[in-house]
């Protein structure tokens, strides 16, 4: 059970997410500098209920996943101007954190213990049958700034698991065909 208002005790860090400016230059970097991938790209995405500070949006953005030992690499393009983390206020940080990602197995439980730490949910929604928020925890307390975007996810219990498949295509992985279209 988390401490009222611990966000990070939530569960553990589990993903370093970008938006970057060049998404195309992002997968060459961690593809052939850093060693990174391969990376699975998930095209035309749009979250099922899919809110931004409560009001519906038609957002839709493209995802690249790829494993770093443990840590998941997460790479995303926006694909339109709707309001949305990717865009504006919150839009892209260059090539910097954008934002990390928390599992949880009660979502519910995240909602309560983010208000109590007065973090605002900024984009909502479910994919497939996961359901996930983004919260600021930082701008209404005094200490916004980069990286305070927390994005936490209850994960689908009903399907593949597609983190475990794409973590285990970068084990030994020779670096060819450094993206993959996944979807």
């Amino acid at each position: 059970m988390a401490l009222p208002g611990k966000i990070a005790a939530l569960g553990d860090m589990m993903q370093l997410a970008f938006v970057p400016e060049d998404f195309d230059a992002a997968v060459k970097h961690w593809t052939q500098t850093m060693g990174v991938g391969p990376f699975f790209i998930i095209e035309g995405i749009h979250l099922d209920g899919m809110k931004y500070r409560g009001q519906p949006t038609q957002a839709v953005f493209d995802l690249a996943l790829a494993y770093w030992g443990d840590i998941q690499i997460e790479l995303i393009r926006p694909r339109d101007d709707h309001p949305s983390i990717y865009r504006g206020e919150y839009g892209s940080t260059g090539n910097g954190l954008h934002h990390v990602c928390i599992l949880v197995d009660d979502i519910a439980e995240a909602r309560r213990v983010c208000a109590e730490a007065n973090a605002e949910v900024v984009i909502e929604g479910t994919f497939g049958t996961s359901e996930v928020i983004y919260v600021d925890a930082g701008a209404k307390n005094g200490c916004g700034g980069p990286g305070t975007l927390v994005e936490i996810l209850q994960q689908a219990k009903d399907g593949p698991d597609l983190f475990g498949m794409i973590k285990a295509a970068g084990v030994g992985w020779d670096g060819s065909e450094p993206l993959r279209k996944l979807g």
